[in-house]
């Protein structure tokens, strides 16, 4: 199972689709493992390569030549937002995309995850709305 609390998918005020809490997640629990395809670094090229207007949701691990491809086989923990004061952590580790809880999470609330640095470079605007945003993800 990859979910330990469940999670609602519905529209997000920050940015498309969110994924939201069904109920209250403790702080410092793990609210799961994201799912996907694991792929070399030369396929994540090619499919960037080969994409016409869609998006792809890539996960890269550090220290190695692969990545996550999220927009295949992917659960509603793929749905979780940037915001620059997240109430989400994600772990990368053993080919595997964890999250948890930073603090404790409201059932209905909408989880989020601060990307961190991402092949965006500080171009894409940031549309969290927290009083800390840095503007650019």
């Amino acid at each position: 199972m990859s979910l330990n609390f469940p999670v609602k998918i519905k529209k997000s005020k920050i940015a498309g689709t969110g994924a939201y809490s069904v109920n209250a997640i403790p702080g410092k629990r793990k609210i799961g493992n994201m799912t996907g395809e694991i792929i070399s670094y030369k396929e994540v090229r090619r499919r960037i390569r080969k994409q016409k207007g869609g998006i792809l949701y890539m996960v890269e691990f550090d220290n190695e030549d692969i990545a996550m491809d999220v927009s295949v086989r992917s659960n509603e923990l793929r749905y979780i937002n940037h915001s620059c004061n997240p109430n989400v952590y994600m772990r990368r580790a053993y080919r595997k995309v964890e999250y948890y809880a930073l603090r404790n999470i409201k059932k209905g609330e909408e989880l989020t995850c601060d990307y961190g640095e991402t092949h965006h470079e500080g171009t894409l605007p940031c549309k969290c709305g927290a009083k800390n945003c840095r503007g650019f993800i």
